[in-house]
């Protein structure tokens, strides 16, 4: 979402027309799911995706028909046998897809304060009207966007926000689902989790590369500059190079924090979960064996450690899906990430079968 909506700026701000498709429903299995969006130009370029294949196709050329338009249109896909043969399609789902030409200072009003919600990385609710009998003083795709708290922070076309909006709104610490609901299609985005990996190895440069890939903001914590690099880590966002023990004692860590310790050794790996179990992080995770965790969860407890902060803290880590090798260790441990993230401390996490340190 933020690169389109970044290109999207950038094209209203250069007096540039765009065609914006977002999915605003789905059913059944889908390609994508219900907030995908995509950007096309009127040459019938592209940033973003829908899922690929004839859905995506004949959307571009229904929405290049409205340049010169306004108002919103929304299209109505059954992937079934007949309509996705071709193209592998054959997901038996339903997605309803709007589609709108965008230009104008209104537009670009509206993406600016979008963007700058993303940039936040607190989340925010975007809600789309798809059925306008439904919403008072509404016509098909009105948008209306609310802050993280639920507060209203703009809507296009303008005007006054429905109260029947706020009564429907779902808060974002309940991790709600796209869904559509009396009319309107809502579509939370959760918050950005910055994911800390303690320690720069092997294992480190793997998870966070493809953490980063998965959007979540890496940070790397280290205390070899030649380790946490950007050689390593091209997308990470923060690197924090000096002793463990010292970095985290001063690390900024909120409920919107996940830490992994996978540092080169025992005593490392105790240091730094010493300092971050007693937070506010929601995943503390700690690679290594059975026996190793044992251990270091005994000294800590002889350190002080609330049993309850223990407690929490993810040991070994990753889904057990038969990892051996670093990519693959990094694959179970990000999926288990992902997880966390979007469906919370109720997501299953198997003990993995393999482990690292």
């Amino acid at each position: 979402m933020r690169d389109v909506v970044r290109h999207l700026i950038r094209a209203l701000d250069d007096g540039r027309e765009l065609l914006l498709c977002q999915v605003v429903e789905t059913r059944g299995s889908t390609p994508q799911k219900a907030g995908a969006i995509m950007a096309v130009d009127p040459d019938g370029g592209q940033v973003g995706t829908l899922g690929g294949g004839c859905v995506e196709n004949e959307v571009k050329q229904n929405a290049v028909r409205q340049l010169g338009e306004e108002g919103v249109r929304l299209h109505s896909f059954v992937l079934d046998h007949d309509y996705a043969w071709a193209d592998g399609l054959i997901c038996g789902g339903k997605m309803v897809i709007a589609t709108e030409a965008l230009k104008g200072a209104g537009a670009l009003d509206y993406y600016r304060r979008l963007h700058q919600a993303i940039e936040t990385g607190e989340g925010f609710t975007e809600a789309v009207v798809v059925a306008p009998e439904r919403v008072e003083d509404s016509s098909p795709g009105r948008r209306f966007l609310f802050d993280h708290d639920g507060k209203p922070l703009t809507c296009r076309p303008g005007g006054a926000f429905p109260d029947v909006l706020g009564e429907r709104l779902t808060a974002l610490v309940d991790r709600p689902r796209a869904r559509v609901d009396q009319g309107v299609a809502w579509l939370p985005v959760l918050p950005r989790i910055r994911l800390v990996v303690v320690g720069a190895g092997h294992v480190g440069q793997a998870v966070g590369n493809l953490a980063a890939e998965a959007d979540f903001d890496v940070w790397v914590v280290d205390d070899r500059s030649q380790y946490a690099s950007r050689e390593r880590f091209p997308k990470a966002q923060k690197f924090i190079v000096g002793p463990v023990e010292e970095v985290l004692k001063t690390l900024e860590v909120t409920r919107n924090t996940f830490v992994l310790i996978v540092t080169r050794g025992h005593g490392h790996d105790q240091e730094a979960l010493f300092h971050m179990a007693p937070t506010p992080a929601s995943y503390v995770g700690l690679i290594g064996s059975q026996r190793k965790i044992k251990m270091i969860f005994e000294s800590l407890r002889e350190m002080g450690i609330a049993a309850d902060d223990l407690a929490r803290v993810t040991a070994p880590v990753g889904l057990d899906i038969g990892s051996r090798t670093v990519p693959e260790i990094a694959v179970s441990i990000v999926a288990e990430l992902i997880a966390r993230r979007n469906l919370g401390p109720k997501a299953a996490t198997p003990t993995p079968s393999t482990c690292a340190s």
